[in-house]
């Protein structure tokens, strides 16, 4: 009856033997060193393994070794994050390398690479455009503290992107307006983003929908003025003949 039993509990006993086993290969080794995991975090980044990669990384800050591995360890930490597709991760860990290193010669680098975690998360016209606003803000401190960094070119490229996406929004919302019947909101929303964006290749179809909102409130002169404006700023404009077109069925 005794032996039974025994036999019935052999396998409980493997099972736990087997747990305590995974338990210990995944704990951290007692012979490696900081530079080790560095290392180690390296290789599984290389094969895109970015989970395991940050795991070792982390160990590597959790050993306190010291100031300069440390560095290492978080910017590689963001990275690995950023590579992944978590951008509000790295977002977060951009910005803590940030406020713990101002003056590390890998400042630059941060930021910009913050600014890219707004960036990627830019999506349709039609959704929140928080990433945009995000990403303008960053991208414009990065060229006032960092005018001469190797990363200021495609932060000014980057950033003519994210102020076309404002524009084109804001032409939405005032199409939105003016669909609707609310031409006071729609030329408020028009004439703003002329004031806001006064050299925007777009502005030629601010304009028109600017016209064609002041014409059908009932205002011809303003009307008149914003097509003309297209007309003198915009010659090969698409909408110059759109213009011309509801001018005649005012005029």
């Amino acid at each position: 009856m005794s032996y039974n039993k025994s036999r019935r509990l052999t396998p409980v006993l493997f099972l736990g033997f087997i747990i305590a086993l995974a338990g210990c290969a995944s704990a951290p080794q007692p012979n490696k060193t900081p530079e080790t995991y560095l290392k180690d975090g390296d290789a599984f980044y290389a094969n895109r393994h970015y989970e395991d990669a940050i795991a070792e990384w982390k160990r590597v800050k959790e050993s306190y070794a010291s100031p300069e591995i440390t560095i290492e360890a978080e910017l590689k930490i963001a990275d690995a994050q950023f590579d992944n597709g978590n951008y509000i991760e790295s977002a977060a860990s951009y910005e803590e390398f940030r406020k713990l290193h101002p003056t590390n010669e890998k400042a630059d680098y941060a930021l910009y690479r913050l600014g890219l975690c707004n960036y990627n998360q830019i999506t349709g016209i039609d959704t929140d455009q928080t990433p945009v606003k995000n990403a303008v803000t960053l991208f414009e401190s990065f060229l006032k503290l960092y005018p001469k960094s190797s990363y200021a070119g495609e932060v000014r490229d980057k950033l003519d992107v994210c102020r076309m996406k404002q524009v084109q929004y804001e032409i939405y919302v005032g199409r939105f307006y003016l669909r609707n019947g609310d031409y006071k909101a729609a030329i408020k929303r028009l004439e703003e983003s002329l004031a806001t964006f006064p050299k925007s290749p777009l502005n030629d179809e601010t304009l028109f929908y600017l016209g064609e909102a002041y014409l059908r409130a009932g205002n011809r002169d303003k009307g008149r003025a914003a097509f003309t404006r297209l007309f003198s700023e915009f010659r090969t404009s698409k909408y110059v003949d759109k213009a011309r077109s509801v001018m005649d069925s005012y005029y």
